[in-house]
């Protein structure tokens, strides 16, 4: 096993197994990338520990994720959509199955407005103590850093996708937002100068993920990114972002 500097956990991946529902998504289909493929890839990278996402194309399905979760083990928890009325009872039940947050995705999700974000998001905290993270350009965020910052727990999808939207998120990360430092070949900023100012306003803020297999992505993961962050962090706010960072966001111990 790698040393525990170098131990990974993945805070952004995808499962895609076509033998569960897969719902187009403005027309696309991803091909499929199960968990086995996943894992081969992984694994040599230090990823020991992870967050399975559901993805715009999985829609409100968890066969999935009720598949994979237990197959993965101890370390591993899942980031679920669920529509609005989502009963209380059946968000404890995939809390004891090992999902640990809630996703709205504003690019390509079904968000009707910004206070539907926040009445499930603190409701699912609530119920399960799950934080929420959003897949947005943070510019758009602006007009609603108020209501945002008021969650109990918030993180933002792969830096926040944009230059123009990393003022906002900044602000948010100093109201105590986490920061997904992933999905590298998406974005329209410098990486590096984004990370270490977020890494400035807060050394607790950036979890690494590796967003396999980065569906739709200009640039797919590569194994450079962690290079990246390693040389732009250092090694002390790298192990950070890559280990316990993400840890206590997603509430695991014992590993």
């Amino acid at each position: 096993m790698p040393d525990d500097r170098r131990r990974l956990f993945d805070s952004h991946c995808h499962i895609i197994d076509h033998r569960f529902p897969i719902v187009a998504n403005q027309g696309y289909v991803p091909p499929a990338f199960p968990l086995d493929t996943y894992l081969a890839q992984a694994k040599p990278l230090g990823v020991v520990a992870g967050a399975i996402v559901s993805g715009s194309f999985q829609a409100f399905d968890q066969s999935y994720l009720a598949d994979v979760l237990p197959r993965l083990g101890a370390g591993w928890v899942g980031v679920t959509q669920i529509p609005n009325d989502h009963p209380d009872a059946e968000i404890a039940k995939l809390a004891a199955l090992g999902v640990r947050a809630v996703r709205f995705n504003m690019f390509r999700g079904r968000i009707d407005s910004v206070d539907d974000i926040v009445a499930l998001a603190s409701r699912c905290h609530a119920v399960a103590g799950w934080h929420a993270e959003i897949y947005a350009d943070a510019a758009a965020l602006a007009p609603h850093l108020g209501k945002l910052a008021r969650l109990p727990q918030l993180s933002v999808d792969h830096l926040g996708m944009t230059e123009a939207g990393l003022p906002v998120l900044l602000e948010l990360v100093a109201s105590g937002c986490k920061v997904k430092a992933t999905g590298f070949g998406r974005l329209q900023m410098d990486v590096a100068k984004a990370l270490e100012r977020i890494a400035r306003a807060d050394p607790g803020a950036l979890v690494f993920g590796t967003d396999m297999p980065s569906t739709r992505a200009k640039r797919p993961f590569a194994p450079t990114d962690i290079d990246l962050v390693d040389k732009t962090l250092g090694p002390d706010l790298a192990h950070r972002a890559f280990w316990s960072n993400p840890l206590a966001l997603y509430r695991i111990s014992g590993l």
